[in-house]
Formats: structure tokens, C-alpha cells, sequence
């Protein structure tokens, strides 16, 4: 029999495969001689926003990976969530008071800008406190470091003086990406003015690393030679991302395909201060409702607050965990889909070998301790429920649910009771306005017509399958061609929608004798008005 470490090196899913390549550069640097006392994950974030879906996507996935990578080897794991709250304020967030105070803070780093809304030390520090609580609410264990605090305790000051002594590799590595006027002025290192407190971008005079200087001409014009250490001067963006992964031995991180083309020159950057890249995992970006990329500055997309406001935390986090190389529209139409694919992924944990389970997203979403609560009815199916009993409150919902499985109730079935009352949000802010019901055509009126009539006959049955099968003969004796023309039929003259759940599955929990009321009242017109 197979141990678990076996099952898990053989498990198929992504974290899985990634933590396997994580694990061969840990033994690779153990084979060396370079081991560290534990493996370094790390996720990125630019404080000049707020926290938003991407960053709750890399946090969660790159969690994930570190998750599967503990199956595989006991050595132990951290996380870093790094801040780049060094970087200058390069423009002024349109989503923020008092603008004009800001105005005169531009290229500062922003952990010196002051916070405009007033509650904290800097910009920086108000943006980082959202992050952490973002974070702490999603329950992920991870620890916070600043740019600033890194670059000014002197954490980063032996990396610095390495990249100061490699100036001329990490120049010829960057000035080919350059168009010929940004190589005139480039340079790897951004000085802190020591007078105006602002990031320059300027070109630097001499280097001189064997005292770890930079000279550069001041805003003012006056020659000034200072320290690249203690937080006077911090890296350009790109080599910045090299310097730190050298700096803090990161052994992995993943980022937006938007820096794909960018990746290669972290790592030669990482590389000419001497120290392996990280394992890098690349994920595609998210789209909107008209397929264009998400953008924080555009605002376009959907925000975790808004995807919280109709779901649960587990439905978006199975989307993020789903194809993470492939561009998916991150709007609310995806929202009933990922509840629903999330109670059938939890259902069948529930059957699942060893094995099996650690290909199901929910061994993931939940780091191997799924919930036993079950779910007896499905997203679409409540929001079906909503629209045939004209249900506003969950108390209604409830009454059909217990008729349909007596056993469930609010107080041993939390989570769907908090599915009742995202369905009924959702169905009221996205379903009802788009609904658009039609008169049957003939055909369809006598089809109707018999499936009302053999609803009548089944007294309480609450059999789904059994029911579904009355559903199909019905379909297939008035030749519909194909079959799912008839279903199609039902949702659009019943509901008012071009599709939904198993219809024999709504028609057991709304009840039988209520569905065969619910077609004749469509047979009779009464949704049209």
C-alpha cells in the first residue's frame, strides 16, 4: 500500500506539481551545501492601492502550494507578504481625500507620504493595515514585511552592497530592455534625496563599491555621494525584485502574466548576486464582463466585497483555484456556477479515497480538513425556488427545504443557511431583471399540459432521479429533437430563463402538486404580465 508522501508525490494537482519543483531546488541547494533551516514562499503587494482580488488570488494559491509542498517534505515552510511601500508616490490615487495635500508629497516613498485619510502614520501604513486585515479575515498565516523597514534596519544592506559590486552585470542585463533615451539617465539605484526626502531617477556620476557610495546630482543640481545602505537609496522596480529574492533566499513566488516577459531579468539579476532564482509560477489575468483585462486604476471587474456579498468565501476561493493558467471573466455570472461546483467538490470529498482527495480543490481550499456539513440543495436550485414561490425571506426557503430533507435545519446547516439568504440577493439583483418569459408554442403547451398532469399522480414523491425520468419520457413523447429543446422550453416559459438545474431536482424540493400548479399557471399566461 502506498504511503501518504507517495500519494501525494503522485497527486496531479497544480499545487502538488508545483511544490514537487519547489522540493527539487530545495534538494538541490541541500546537495550543495547551501541549505536553509526552512523554505521561503513569498507573495508581493503595491501599496499605492488597496487590497483587491488579485491579491486575495496570490495569497490563497501561493498558500496552496505551500500546503502540498508539507505533504511532501517535513522541513518546515514561512510565507512573506512583502510590501514595496518604498516605492515613490509616482501619481495620486483618484479614490482618496484630500488630493491636494498629496500633490506635494509626489515621488516620495510612500511610508513618507502623509495618510490622507488621516488614521494612520503614512499612506504606506494606512494601506498596509488594510492589507493585514484583508488577510487576518480569510484566516491566511502569513508574516508582513515593509519594504521600508527592510531597506532601513539594514536587512537588505549585504544584498545592496553585492548589486552595488555587480553594477556593471545588472547594467548590461538591463540597459537592452531600455529605449536609447532611458539609457542615457538609467541606473539600478534610486537615491533618497537627502534634502527633499523624494526617490530620484537620476543617473549616477561614480559608483565607488568598495566604500558602497553612489554619487548623483541633487534635485538642486548640488553633487551628493551617500550610502546605498540604511535606507538612502532603494533598486529600481526590476532589479529590486532580484535584489530581494537574493536578500531573503526566496525559494518561491508567483506573479500575473503581465510580468512574464520581466521574469528572466529578476533572475539573472538574482543571479549575478550570487544566489539561485526562486521556482516561479506564472497565472493568467483576470478579464471583466466584456472580456478586457481588470484593472485597479479602471475599477472594472468585480471586488472580493462585492463576490462576499453573494457568496461565501469557499465559491472564491474554487475560483481562483480553478485553471490558473487560463484567463477567466471574474464577474458575478460566475458567481452561481463556483457555489455549485463548490458543494459538488465538497459532497464528493466525502467518498474519496486518500488519493482522490488530494486532487479535489476542497483538500486545498480547506489545507486538508474540509467541513462534513452537507448541502442538499444547490445554488441554482434555491434561486428557482426564489422565483416560483416569490420568496423574499429565508424563513419561506426554509419550509421547502425541510419538506425536502426533514433533517436539515438553520442551526446544524449554517452554511446553507447562509446560502438561502445569498440566494435570494443574488436572484434579486441578477436574475429577476433579466428574466424575459414567453407563451408556449403548441407543442410545447401539450407537452406541458401531460407533465402537469403526471406531476399530479405522484402524491409527495421527493425522488429527484424518479421524477427527472417522468420529465424525459414526456420530452422524448412529444419527439422533441433534441431533448434539451424541451428543457430549454420549460425554464424560458416557467422561469423566464434560458436554463437551469435539473428541473426534476426543483420540482422534489418546490414539491410536485406546487410544480404542477407553477406549469399550468405558465399554460395560463399568468408570467407574462
Amino acid at each position: 500500500m502506498s504511503s501518504r508522501r507517495d500519494l501525494a508525490m503522485a497527486a496531479k494537482a497544480w499545487p502538488f506539481e508545483e511544490a514537487r519543483r519547489v522540493l527539487e531546488r530545495v534538494n538541490r541547494d541541500e546537495a550543495a551545501g547551501k541549505a536553509k533551516p526552512y523554505v521561503l514562499f513569498e507573495t508581493g503587494y503595491g501599496p499605492s492601492g488597496l487590497p483587491h482580488v488579485g491579491t486575495f488570488g496570490e495569497v490563497a494559491r501561493t498558500s496552496w502550494v505551500r500546503r502540498a509542498f508539507a505533504e511532501l517534505s517535513d522541513k518546515p515552510t514561512r510565507l512573506i507578504t512583502f510590501s514595496d511601500d518604498m516605492d515613490g508616490m509616482r501619481k495620486i490615487p483618484d479614490n482618496v481625500p484630500n488630493q491636494e495635500m498629496l500633490r506635494e508629497h509626489l515621488q516620495k516613498p510612500l511610508t513618507s507620504v502623509p495618510d490622507p485619510f488621516g488614521t494612520h502614520e503614512s499612506f504606506a501604513h494606512h494601506n498596509n493595515a488594510r492589507l493585514r486585515a484583508f488577510l487576518d479575515g480569510f484566516g491566511f498565516e502569513y508574516e508582513f514585511r515593509s519594504a521600508t523597514e527592510l531597506y532601513k534596519s539594514g536587512a537588505f544592506d549585504a544584498a545592496l552592497l553585492r548589486a552595488l559590486a555587480a553594477y556593471d552585470a545588472i547594467m548590461a542585463i538591463m540597459l537592452p530592455t531600455l529605449g536609447e533615451e532611458r539609457r542615457r539617465t538609467y541606473s539600478p539605484f534610486l537615491p533618497i534625496s537627502p534634502k527633499s526626502g523624494r526617490v530620484l531617477y537620476v543617473p549616477m556620476k561614480r559608483i565607488d563599491a568598495a566604500a558602497g557610495t553612489i554619487t548623483f546630482d541633487d534635485e538642486d543640481g548640488e553633487e551628493i555621494t551617500q550610502s546605498v545602505t540604511g535606507g538612502r537609496a532603494k533598486m529600481q522596480w526590476k532589479p529590486d525584485f532580484g535584489m530581494r529574492w537574493a536578500a531573503l533566499g526566496v525559494d518561491f513566488e508567483m506573479f500575473g502574466k503581465d510580468h512574464l516577459p520581466n521574469q528572466p531579468l529578476y533572475a539573472r539579476i538574482c543571479q549575478a548576486l550570487g544566489v539561485e532564482p526562486p521556482v516561479n509560477f506564472i497565472y493568467e489575468l483576470f478579464l471583466d464582463e466584456l472580456g478586457q483585462k481588470i484593472s485597479k486604476t479602471k475599477g472594472n471587474g468585480i471586488s472580493v466585497e462585492q463576490w462576499l456579498a453573494y457568496s461565501a468565501p469557499e465559491s472564491l476561493s474554487l475560483f481562483m483555484y480553478q485553471k490558473p493558467k487560463s484567463a477567466k471573466r471574474l464577474y458575478f455570472d460566475a458567481i452561481p456556477k463556483e457555489v455549485d461546483d463548490y458543494v459538488t467538490y465538497l459532497d464528493k470529498y466525502q467518498t474519496q479515497n486518500e488519493a482522490e482527495r488530494f486532487e479535489n480543490p476542497v483538500w486545498h481550499i480547506h489545507a486538508g480538513n474540509p467541513p462534513q456539513e452537507a448541502w442538499p440543495v444547490s445554488f441554482a436550485l434555491l434561486m428557482n425556488l426564489v422565483s416560483a414561490s416569490n420568496a423574499s425571506s429565508s424563513e419561506i426557503l426554509w419550509g421547502f427545504i425541510r419538506a425536502y430533507a426533514p433533517s436539515a435545519n438553520p442551526k446544524d446547516n449554517p452554511a446553507l443557511d447562509r446560502l438561502v439568504g445569498y440566494a435570494i440577493r443574488y436572484y434579486d439583483d441578477f436574475v429577476k431583471p433579466k428574466k424575459k418569459y414567453r407563451a408556449p408554442t403548441d407543442k410545447e403547451r401539450a407537452a406541458l399540459a401531460d407533465l402537469a398532469t403526471a406531476l399530479d399522480t405522484l402524491g409527495n414523491v421527493t425522488d429527484g432521479a424518479a421524477i427527472q425520468n417522468i420529465v424525459y419520457e414526456i420530452g422524448k413523447k412529444h419527439a422533441f429533437e433534441p431533448l434539451r429543446d424541451w428543457f430549454k422550453a420549460l425554464y424560458e416559459v416557467l422561469f423566464g430563463q434560458e436554463q437551469g438545474p435539473r428541473f426534476g431536482s426543483f420540482a422534489a424540493l418546490y414539491g410536485v402538486t406546487a410544480t404542477a400548479k407553477l406549469i399550468r399557471d405558465g399554460l395560463e399566461g399568468k408570467f407574462l404580465a
